[in-house]
């Protein structure tokens, strides 16, 4: 018999309320605050669920990284028709668009920010184009 889970993928950094409150905005999503005021839950539509812990020594990740080596980030999935506005909101709130040294001009399907703790996250049209 196989033990129900679930998962939630937890951020580091140093004022978790603040980069709770980013995320819940951009993902339409609520903030949770528990017992523990170091630890603060994003739960939203779709199955969205994330978690912010505070780090007292956070230092944020750099970006880009060297070629060979690899980083998680959170894909936020956005129809293609909602991209556009999709980047609109995240750098209203708080996000810093990432050079990923491919050209800006035309459409793009995926699109890599910094969060305002500097954790790396993409925007990508769903479904991706063959997929």
């Amino acid at each position: 018999m196989t033990v129900e889970k679930t998962s939630v993928l937890v951020l580091d950094c140093a004022e978790p309320v603040e980069l709770a409150e980013f995320y819940a905005g951009l993902l339409g999503a609520e903030t949770r605050i528990g017992t523990d005021p170091d630890f603060v839950e994003i739960v939203g539509n779709h199955g969205v669920r994330l978690a912010i812990r505070r780090d007292h020594g956070y230092a944020p990740p750099s970006w880009p990284r060297p070629e060979d080596s690899q980083q998680a980030h959170l894909r936020i999935l956005v129809g293609r028709e909602d991209i556009d506005e999709a980047e609109r909101e995240a750098i209203g709130l708080g996000a810093r668009p990432v050079d990923t040294g491919d050209s800006n001009s035309g459409p793009r399907d995926v699109r890599v920010y910094a969060d305002p703790a500097g954790h790396s996250f993409s925007l990508a049209v769903h479904p991706l184009p063959g997929g």
